[in-house]
């Protein structure tokens, strides 16, 4: 018999709490809950739960303070879930190593895809790495042979274009902070204005989107980043 998958659920809203304590049992994941920070690092290290659904303002200790401690010696998958809606606190919170970020409210159906994401991004060895090609409502994007296609027709993208495109198409379905994204594309002592990120990216969904204005491959979190469309290889496994 396999195993059940545990998340730990670290909510102070009772509610809420049990909420997503039922939707996870429903589908066969095993939760733990627990209403303080402090008690959620411990449970971490204790009970090694597949990953953690964190809420940011808790009783005792901050959620940003959990994910600190947690990523000290962790790469376990953290979704936070948070009332607080500020853009700083999502960008935050990703800069310090979530995997994920919900707003409440929140469906069911929105928290298991998170989940599910967060779970094979967590499962690749050496981060988000993969060999096949990334595939998603007809573009393709090759790493190995740096090509890209929409439709089956080819398309050309600069050194720059295609470095971003494939950095967001490896982490498809997470968010990708604007500094992450310039550190890794343009090297950590990069100018922090994402002036030039903006640029390219205008040039990018010209050339992959049939209507940039509402982009399907790579949407934009106003104000933190930018998220990739899910990768349907990933989503079949």
């Amino acid at each position: 018999m396999q195993a059940k998958v545990t998340i730990l659920i670290i909510e102070d809203e009772k509610n809420i709490c049990d909420f997503i304590a039922t939707t996870l049992k429903a589908q066969g994941y095993k939760a733990i809950t627990t209403a303080l920070g402090r008690d959620g690092i411990s449970l971490t290290a204790s009970q090694c739960p597949e990953l953690i659904l964190l809420d940011l303002g808790l009783p005792d200790i901050d959620g940003m303070e959990v994910i600190r401690q947690v990523r000290s010696y962790s790469s376990i998958p953290i979704i936070v879930i948070s009332a607080r809606t500020q853009e700083k606190e999502k960008v935050m919170a990703l800069d310090l190593g979530a995997d994920d970020y919900i707003t409440k409210p929140f469906g069911s159906n929105e928290l298991l895809a998170r989940i599910r994401t967060a779970m094979r991004h967590g499962s690749r060895p050496g981060g988000a790495a993969f060999d096949k090609p990334y595939k998603a409502k007809g573009l393709v994007i090759d790493f190995d042979k740096r090509l890209v296609s929409v439709d089956g027709e080819s398309v050309h993208l600069t050194q720059v274009e295609f470095k971003i495109v494939s950095y967001l198409a490896r982490n498809s379905g997470r968010v990708i902070t604007y500094d992450s994204l310039i550190s890794h594309v343009w090297g950590p002592y990069a100018d922090d204005n994402n002036r030039i990120l903006r640029v390219n990216m205008a040039n990018i969904r010209r050339k992959l989107e049939k209507n940039p204005a509402e982009p399907q491959f790579i949407l934009t979190e106003i104000g933190v980043g930018y998220r990739m469309a899910e990768d349907e290889n990933q989503e079949n496994e």
